[in-house]
């Protein structure tokens, strides 16, 4: 399985980006609404997250506390994909992987994406903002 899939699997329930990102859930309902990110739903319309959405809220969070508004936010970071290669999966093997992972071990492998070289061309936010959940 490639890296870009498995950035885009759908694994973290609401309350654990909430812990990530240091956002409310009204705070990332919002974002949704405005369409700045996608999660996945699953049949019982729970929404899931993947990397790529746990680093997306940090950019807009990061973009908050500098005074950008939602306005100016929507117009440096292009609208949360719709269809394509970027847009969060729900999957057989993202099904079953929710299902054999704890929390600890979300935390984990969630550490492991950040530790792991950078995606070419891109800066990641992510490494210093979650830092404080990987310190024992």
């Amino acid at each position: 399985m490639n890296d870009e899939i498995r950035r885009n699997m759908a694994l973290f329930p609401i309350g654990i980006v909430m812990k990530l990102t240091d956002l409310t859930a009204r705070q990332i309902r919002y974002y949704e609404q405005h369409e700045l990110v996608k999660p996945a739903r699953t049949d019982g319309n729970q929404r899931l997250f993947s990397f790529n959405d746990v680093q997306r809220l940090l950019e807009i969070k990061q973009l908050i506390e500098k005074g950008v508004n939602i306005a100016g936010i929507k117009q440096v970071l292009r609208p949360a994909p719709q269809d394509g290669q970027d847009v969060t999966i729900i999957n057989e093997q993202s099904v079953a992987k929710r299902k054999e992972l704890s929390e600890s071990q979300l935390h984990k492998l969630l550490k492991q994406q950040l530790i792991g070289p950078n995606r070419p061309g891109k800066v990641s936010i992510i490494q210093g903002e979650l830092a404080r959940f990987f310190q024992k």
